[in-house]
């Protein structure tokens, strides 16, 4: 018996992710969108996973740039977390509405976010709909406090940081 797909996202609404919004810049030029699949994978040598609908321009971008950037959004960055994942917003004014600056891969790298994970795109491997890009995170930057922001329910929600600690 299959797993009903309507059925599946709906229990993948249970599973609470932090909000990334993940950048690149490359032969086609600079590309981002927000996303929630995104995951640790080992520290030595410091790798994380990153999924992409294998389909949308942002894929192909990140596929043929060779690098990302992924930026853990705080929940004062809701809204650009809503316009990076607004497939009608153009690119060039998803990128207006933030400071950006680099690291070491020439990727998009946020200001302002909790967290950025400057990476090296090690292997992509495709599964059903989307690309699983296994990306070994060259540089790092961190905020030094800020509220969390989490998709959960199918909605953002904002997970206030512990008080005294840092990210």
């Amino acid at each position: 018996m299959r797993v009903n797909k309507l059925q599946y996202r709906q229990a993948m609404s249970s599973l609470g992710a932090a909000v990334n919004v993940v950048t690149s810049e490359g032969p086609t030029g600079r590309a981002g969108c927000t996303v929630s699949a995104v995951c640790s994978v080992t520290d030595e040598p410091p790798t994380v996973m990153v999924c992409i609908n294998r389909d949308s321009r942002n894929a192909a971008a990140f596929r043929d740039s060779g690098a990302l950037c992924v930026n853990v959004v705080s929940a004062d960055q809701q809204g650009l977390a809503q316009l990076f994942s607004d497939r009608d917003v153009p690119v060039d004014a998803r990128f207006a509405a933030a400071r950006w600056s680099r690291l070491i891969t020439g990727a998009p790298v946020l200001d302002d976010a909790l967290a950025s994970l400057d990476c090296e795109i090690r292997s992509v491997t495709t599964v059903g709909t989307h690309d699983m890009f296994l990306c070994e995170v060259k540089a790092l930057r961190m905020a030094d406090s800020g509220d969390a922001l989490i998709y959960f329910g199918r909605h953002f929600h904002r997970l206030a940081a512990p008080a005294g600690s840092v990210p």
